[in-house]
């Protein structure tokens, strides 16, 4: 059942009738999670509506808000009937649904290495971001945050410097930096 499903898909796609996705997401455009999210967006060149919750203003813990997602997180992910949260889970989730642009190399090792490297930033380095307290779009605002918000000096790094520089090229990393958000306090 979901080979046929996959193979429907993949032909309502190659036919170009594959409907136009239906994305909402809800974000707060300083968090770094939701600016992954925006990112994979951006690279897989899905259209999507963009909700701002003012996590400053507490808009995470309205009714409204709450029945999508009880634990008052940002992002979260409405595709038509689906609701994900978390970011590490959107980002899987747009992986299998809409797989152009992938996000993860097709083989199976690099895949384990990209999505042990996003494992880190999500369990090790995202906690020092959070105001309750895979891959490259997992890395990139966890660099920017570090730079911008955080001061910290990152020539000492040749490596995470020149990778900082290079997402500065990226059409779709500028366009979803914090400052470029709908919400963005200027």
């Amino acid at each position: 059942m979901e080979a046929s499903r996959k193979m429907h898909d993949q032909e309502q796609k190659a036919a170009g009738t594959w409907p136009l996705s239906n994305l909402v997401l809800y974000s707060f455009w300083q968090s770094s999670c939701s600016w992954r999210v925006r990112f994979a967006l951006k690279l897989k060149g899905l259209p999507y509506e963009y909700r701002a919750v003012d996590l400053v203003k507490g808009e995470q813990f309205s009714p409204e808000f709450q029945r999508l997602n009880p634990l008052g997180y940002v992002p979260v992910l409405v595709d038509g009937g689906v609701v994900v949260s978390d970011s590490f889970a959107i980002l899987m989730y747009l992986e299998d649904k809409y797989p152009q642009n992938t996000l993860l190399p097709e083989d199976p090792q690099l895949r384990a290495l990209n999505l042990q490297a996003a494992g880190v930033v999500t369990s090790s380095i995202q906690p020092l971001h959070m105001q309750s307290l895979l891959a490259d779009v997992f890395l990139a605002p966890q660099i920017a945050v570090a730079v911008s918000r955080f001061k910290i000096d990152i020539t000492q790094y040749p490596t995470l410097s020149r990778i900082h520089e290079s997402y500065k090229t990226v059409p779709a990393f500028l366009a979803s930096i914090p400052e470029a958000q709908a919400d963005a306090s200027h």
